[in-house]
């Protein structure tokens, strides 16, 4: 069963937590059932199924991050293993408008 966690959309890489779920949780997931070795705080994700470095972390069907490191199935997935893709990464420009490489 995956109580306490919601498989929010079919495409999903990841369980969210509808209540704290303490260590030792049984957990069933796309191809097994795991017991979390940790516990894993109310709204907090874990993978649904192995999770490959540089591959997308999926919620709602949409991409909230990049994986920084492979992830193990019912691993708890946060900002230790992944990246946002919420936000381009670049250079913010100074007051006058100008990039730091632009106003030497």
């Amino acid at each position: 069963m995956t109580a306490p966690f919601l498989h929010l959309h079919p495409d999903d890489n990841v369980l969210v937590a509808r209540a704290s779920a303490p260590a030792g949780t049984e957990v069933k997931l796309a191809d097994c059932t795991v017991t979390l070795a940790h516990a894993i705080p109310l709204a907090h994700k874990i993978a649904f199924r192995d999770i490959a470095a540089g591959e997308r972390i999926l919620k709602y069907g949409m991409p909230i991050g990049i994986a920084t490191a492979d992830i193990a199935a019912g691993t708890h997935v946060h900002i230790h293993n992944i990246r946002s893709a919420y936000t381009p990464t670049h250079a913010l420009q100074d007051a006058d408008g100008q990039s730091p490489e632009t106003s030497k």
